[in-house]
C-alpha cells in the first residue's frame, strides 16, 4: 500500500516538474515576445528617420540644381535637369521599395508576434488546467491516504480484538 502511495507521490512530483517547465517556457516566450516588439519599434523609428533624411536630401539637391541651372547654358541646363530628374526618380523608387520591404518585414514580425502571443495564452490556459487537475488529484490522493490510514488503524484494532477473543476462548 505504501508503495502505491509512493508511486502516486512520484507521479505528482513529475507533474509538478512538468508544470514548472511549462512556466519557464512561457517566461522565455514572453521575453522573446518583448525582444520582437522592441525590434519592431526600432524598425519603425528607422523608417521614419530615413523618410525625414530623404526629404532633407531632396531639398538640398533641388537648391543645388537651381544654382547649376542659373550658371549654365539653356541646352546644358536641360540635360542637367533631365539627369537630376532621373536621378531623383531612381532614388525615390529605391527609397519607396525599401520602405515597402520594411513595412512587409514589420507586418511579418507583427503577425509572428501575434501568433506567439496566442501560443503563450494557449499554453497558460493548458498549464492552468493542468495545475487545477493536479491539485484535484492531490486532494483525492490525500483523502484516499487518510482513509487508508483509518482503515489500517481499524484493521489493527479488530485484529487486536480478535486476538484477545481467541485468547479468551
Amino acid at each position: 500500500m505504501e508503495a502505491g502511495f509512493s508511486e502516486m507521490r512520484n507521479e505528482l512530483q513529475s507533474w509538478d516538474a512538468f508544470w514548472r517547465r511549462i512556466q519557464l517556457e512561457c517566461q522565455q516566450l514572453h521575453i522573446e515576445l518583448l525582444k520582437m516588439r522592441e525590434y519592431k519599434d526600432m524598425q519603425e523609428i528607422q523608417i521614419k528617420h530615413q523618410s525625414s533624411c530623404v526629404q532633407g536630401t531632396e531639398q538640398l539637391e533641388y537648391k543645388t540644381t537651381d544654382l547649376l541651372l542659373l550658371a549654365q547654358s539653356p541646352e546644358h541646363q536641360r540635360e542637367e535637369l533631365n539627369k537630376v530628374f532621373h536621378f531623383q526618380i531612381r532614388n525615390q523608387q529605391s527609397h519607396c521599395s525599401e520602405q515597402e520591404r520594411m513595412k512587409t518585414e514589420i507586418s511579418d514580425l507583427t503577425e509572428e508576434l501575434h501568433q506567439k502571443e496566442i501560443t503563450i495564452a494557449t499554453i497558460m490556459e493548458k498549464a492552468s488546467l493542468l495545475q487545477r487537475q493536479l491539485k484535484r488529484e492531490l486532494e483525492i490522493k490525500d483523502e484516499l491516504l487518510a482513509k487508508q490510514q483509518l482503515l489500517d488503524f481499524q484493521y489493527k484494532v479488530i485484529k487486536s480484538e480478535n486476538t484477545h477473543l481467541k485468547e479468551m476462548v
